[in-house]
């Protein structure tokens, strides 16, 4: 079918299985270390990572996509350590997580300059390791897409058409302009996932039906933050809710165009989660759906092929 590149080099996409392809192992926003009650040594950050990526694997997790972008402490030399005591597919990002995420260094680049780096991440390697990103994170500021946003946007957009590989977003908010600004490039939609389109503080279900009319997947990616968890995030939702969300988008015929995950955090930093892990992937949102009668094809469709379909580099033209 294809290759996919993870931390420890390409694997064909036959090897991916079922892969949640929003998490994280550990994220955090500018200053979160000045704040040394969150302060963790690295042996912890892996130790955390391990427990919850092998518990993952135990149901069945074959891939994991982290989506910590450029400057929330991605660390490529830990994913590998990662990748290796768990025998999971580890796939990197390359990009931002919002302009408001972006240090100051980049704040003035233009779009050629941030295409010329996520390319350089996605076919040479990130940072000074030959470790390769497999996908591109970008995302929506508070308030909504601001001009450095659309220049990352217009960056990660050309960067994806001239290597192959998917754009994941944060937020879906403006989800039309996002969608405009991806075409404007020359990006096909089905290479686009519009996420965290279940967060609490944005539920829109016509939104996610002509996000998936125009051909983007929408992200329900935030699996597992439950309005009923303490203690409880902005962006949770009721647990029956983000299940009718799904079920909306299944019922209309968009299995193709979900794309799911947990965006769990192994370790957070300078932050508090409620108890979340990406094995809630498995053991708590599968059955949930088999409870509703959703088939096994189906669940197939959101676990396997989607992902799939989303990670396999494209050939270039």
């Amino acid at each position: 079918m294809g290759i996919v590149n993870t931390v420890l080099g390409p694997v064909p996409t036959e090897a991916l299985g079922i892969t949640a392809v929003h998490e994280h192992v550990a994220f955090g926003q500018h200053g979160w270390s000045l704040e040394s009650d969150f302060w963790v040594t690295e042996s912890e950050i892996i130790a955390a990572a391990e427990r919850n990526i092998r518990e993952y694997k135990r149901l069945g997790g074959r891939t994991y996509v982290d989506l910590t972008a450029i400057g929330q402490h991605r660390d490529v030399e830990r994913y590998r350590v990662i990748a290796r005591t768990t025998g999971i597919n580890f796939v990197a990002c390359t990009g931002f997580w919002t302009g408001t995420g972006v240090r100051p260094y980049f704040w003035d680049k233009s779009v050629e300059y941030l295409t010329d780096l996520f390319v350089k991440e996605l076919t040479v390697g990130i940072d000074d390791t030959n470790v390769k990103a497999g996908v591109i994170k970008v995302g929506v500021s508070r308030g909504g897409l601001s001009e450095l946003d659309q220049r990352i946007y217009k960056a990660a957009a050309r960067a994806a058409v001239m290597t192959g590989v998917a754009v994941l977003t944060h937020l879906s908010t403006e989800a039309e302009r996002q969608m405009d600004l991806f075409e404007g490039e020359g990006l096909s939609l089905d290479r686009v996932v519009i996420g965290h389109a279940d967060a609490g503080v944005d539920i829109d279900r016509r939104r996610d039906l002509a996000v998936a009319e125009r051909g983007a997947y929408v992200g329900i990616d935030n699996i597992g933050y439950e309005t009923e968890k303490h203690p409880r995030v902005p962006w949770a939702q009721a647990r029956r809710e983000r299940l009718g969300q799904l079920l909306d988008l299944l019922e209309a015929g968009y299995a193709h165009r979900v794309a799911v995950s947990a965006d769990a955090d192994c370790v957070p930093l300078g932050w508090v989660s409620p108890p979340h892990s990406v094995a809630e992937l498995l053991n708590r949102f599968v059955p949930d759906l088999r409870e509703e009668g959703v088939g096994e094809d189906v669940i197939q469709q959101l676990l396997v092929t989607n992902p799939a379909n989303l990670l396999t580099m494209r050939t270039v033209v």
